[in-house]
């Protein structure tokens, strides 16, 4: 029997279908995960004196620095919001505390009270009296004050002003009641040897404030650069409270507000903000 002389076709490979594989995800860093968390800041509650500041048990960390420290930019720049914390126009004319709350929602974990600046030279000698009566109360009685992170313009470290403040809140850093954490800002307009001296010499000034007791540092910050960001989101996220604690905080608020609904809210600060406070 003959063959057939054309060559045998040989037969088409089988498709393979290969179930697409999905990149693998690397863990966040401990500094991206308190940015994440940091970027949970949201507005609560504005008062232009210190008794319309609410009651809280939450850990309160108050920003203060003097008027074009860089306050402003760097609570929007470690809540990665453009207008989180409003820098006025006008430096010392803007009066008011402002509270954000962090966290999840059902249950925040920290407060973050921005303060407004001081040391403006156009406001007069009368207000800027009154600013040191108000800013000497919050920091010296304010019940649920953990910590004050201070901005401090790296290029010109302490001023007279920002040692006067620190005077007010000493006693309460020195017991480790109230932590201390001074941001040396603008750090990216210094080189390597001057921010090293700009150290130097902001932990000679703090010296006179340790104690075995106190927790202080001090670090350079940048918003351009994000020099210190992430360090520092992660210093304010190991203050923020416990799970546990957030979750009964709230609790015990919402079943206060359904009690005392339509009552004057709770106040436990006296006071009345000067005209040389500024939110920038």
């Amino acid at each position: 029997m003959a063959q057939d002389p054309r060559p045998k076709s040989k037969p088409a490979p089988r498709p393979v279908h290969k179930t697409p594989q999905a990149p693998r995800q690397r863990a966040a860093t401990p500094a991206e995960q308190a940015l994440s968390w940091a970027h949970s800041a949201r507005f609560f509650i504005t008062a232009a004196r210190i008794d319309q500041l609410p009651f809280n048990e939450l850990p309160e960390i108050a920003f203060v620095g003097r008027s074009n420290a860089g306050k402003s930019t760097a609570i929007n720049t470690l809540g990665q919001q453009r207008q989180l914390a409003y820098a006025s126009k006008m430096p010392g004319r803007t009066q008011h505390i402002n509270l954000f709350h962090l966290g999840p929602r059902e249950a925040p974990n920290q407060v973050w009270a921005d303060l407004p600046g001081y040391g403006y030279a156009a406001v007069e000698r009368s207000a800027k009296l009154r600013w040191q009566d108000v800013m000497a109360r919050y920091l010296e009685v304010r019940r649920s004050l953990s910590a004050v992170v201070q901005m401090v313009d790296s290029r010109h470290g302490f001023t007279e002003l920002d040692l006067q403040l620190l005077q007010f809140v000493a006693p309460r850093v020195q017991t480790g009641e109230v932590k201390l954490l001074v941001l040396l800002t603008k750090a990216d307009k210094l080189n390597r040897k001057e921010g090293a001296e700009a150290l130097r010499q902001a932990q000679a000034a703090l010296g006179e404030m340790a104690s075995e007791d106190a927790d202080i540092g001090v670090t350079l910050f940048s918003g351009l650069n994000k020099t210190g960001v992430g360090d520092v989101a992660q210093i304010l996220q190991g203050w923020a409270a416990s799970p546990e604690d957030a979750l009964r905080i709230a609790q015990e608020r919402q079943a206060l507000k359904e009690a005392q609904e339509g009552q004057e809210p709770l106040a436990d600060d006296e006071g009345t903000l000067g005209a040389d406070f500024d939110e920038g």
